[in-house]
């Protein structure tokens, strides 16, 4: 169920700075606000103007720079940074990212949001060429692209690399001399560029980030798009002009932080408003309104007060176990979630409760979560999910590239509402969950890739297309 327990990850979050003093530091604060994005590994690669200098390592961010020493010595004014969790490659030191690059000539350090749907083909192209990779991350496949090209300058060689890869990416590209910014031909991930009071610049996966260093959005960066950004300021060109905006929903319904704004609309008001449309198009007679902890209060509290019930605080979260937690199988992940989750027996004993989440995907933890309200004296449990059926894999960038991890793509509402103990189950439309988006509704996908929920998928998918 909601994101604390069921282990359903986005593989990462970037950041950048240019000319800012301390790069090193205002990039460990943004990756600090991006933590949610990725708890496997993070890492940062820093530029002085004569040479780049990296320090990265397996664990969340503060694990991995525990000493002052391997912050410190990574000094410049510019630098990029990751934190990660694998959805293409194993969770090695050799995949953390950035991953960094040297030429006999030259520097290149590059972090990447995102899964390539021909990085297979592509490698199997360059390993037959003599191309060595020094990870299994899909990530690496842009730089050897680019040294490849017979172009001259950088921006040309990124342009032909980026016309050869598909799928979702959002890349950050460190030089000496420069900090290149691309997004694919849907923009699946979001990014934004924004602006410090010194006037250096910073790029980050979501706008907590540049909130967290005190930097001034200026920018949504668009589909298609590659930004360079410089001493000299910032350009923005198109490596391609084939665009069709299909963001990610699930950045909206679960990913992002609530506090960060996504193409102009914040996340928070968008959950709320997902939660208010589920109210709309399922009553049910309750006396309390429960959110699961903590992606899914948002949409309860939109449930509570377009029903007209109580929003309480059935459930709590044991704030100090982080989710490194979570487990591979389902008896260690319901383990887990003893020790993540209590009910509050004072708020939900003789109650009928509506308990809203933000989506389910395996379902291991939500039988375990009903019982946990019954077992707390609750005398009706009715499943309220704020968006639609996960029914189909994704291979943009979420870790769910199998059918059969879906357990809406092969139980219906009903056995599935059996199978939880619920009293009832009930899932948000496709149509609300776009309304309460409220992307431009005359935009292709209304703007979304809502392949997850009905297998429309915006893009040929290449190397997956036998998953599909």
């Amino acid at each position: 169920m909601s994101n604390e327990v069921r282990s359903l990850n986005e593989e990462c979050g970037v950041f950048g700075v240019w000319g800012a003093e301390n790069a090193n530091y205002l990039t460990y604060l943004g990756l600090h606000s991006l933590q949610h994005r990725g708890q496997e590994g993070a890492g940062i690669v820093a530029n002085d103007g004569q040479k780049l200098r990296t320090y990265r390592n397996l664990g969340l961010l503060t694990q991995v720079f525990s000493k002052p020493e391997y912050l410190n010595s990574l000094t410049g004014n510019s630098a990029i940074g990751h934190v990660r969790y694998s959805t293409a490659g194993e969770n090695k030191i050799e995949n953390v990212q950035p991953l960094l690059f040297d030429f006999t000539d030259s520097q290149i350090a590059l972090a990447h949001n995102g899964n390539l749907t021909n990085a297979i083909t592509l490698k199997r192209e360059l390993e037959d060429k003599g191309h060595i990779f020094k990870s299994s991350s899909d990530s690496e496949v842009l730089i050897h692209l680019i040294k490849i090209s017979n172009k001259k300058t950088l921006k040309e060689k990124m342009i032909e690399a980026l016309n050869k890869i598909h799928g979702g990416f959002a890349y950050l590209l460190l030089t000496k001399d420069s900090l290149m910014v691309a997004l694919d031909s849907h923009g699946f991930r979001p990014l934004s560029i924004g602006r410090l009071k010194n006037g250096g610049y910073v790029v980050a996966s979501e706008t907590c980030a540049l909130d967290a260093v005190g930097a001034i959005l200026v920018k949504n960066v668009q589909p298609g798009e590659l930004i360079t950004i410089s001493d000299l300021g910032m350009v923005v060109d198109q490596w391609t002009k084939k665009t069709k905006l299909a963001i990610c929903s699930m950045e909206f319904i679960y990913f992002a932080r609530p506090d960060s704004d996504i193409l102009g609309i914040n996340v928070h008001s968008a959950r709320k408003r997902m939660g208010a449309n589920l109210a709309k198009e399922y009553e049910v007679t309750g006396d309390i309104v429960v959110g699961v902890p903590n992606s899914s209060l948002s949409a309860a509290s939109g449930y509570a007060e377009e029903s007209g019930l109580p929003y309480e605080m059935g459930l709590i979260k044991n704030q100090y176990m982080g989710r490194e937690f979570i487990q591979p199988t389902k008896e260690l992940r319901e383990k887990s979630v003893r020790q993540k989750l209590a009910a509050v027996k004072g708020v939900v004993c003789g109650k009928r409760v509506i308990l809203v989440d933000d989506s389910i995907v395996r379902g291991t933890t939500c039988a375990y979560i009903v019982q946990l309200l019954r077992d707390a004296g609750a005398i009706e449990v009715h499943l309220r999910i704020a968006s639609p059926r996960f029914m189909h894999p994704c291979f943009y960038g979420i870790d769910i590239q199998e059918k059969d991890e879906l357990i809406a793509a092969h139980k219906s509402i009903a056995e599935m509402n059996q199978i939880f103990g619920s009293d009832s189950l009930e899932f948000l439309s496709e149509e609300g969950l776009i309304d309460a988006i409220g992307l431009e509704a005359d935009a292709p996908y209304s703007g979304l890739d809502m392949s997850y929920f009905n297998g429309d998928y915006p893009t040929y998918l290449y190397d997956y297309e036998s998953k599909k």
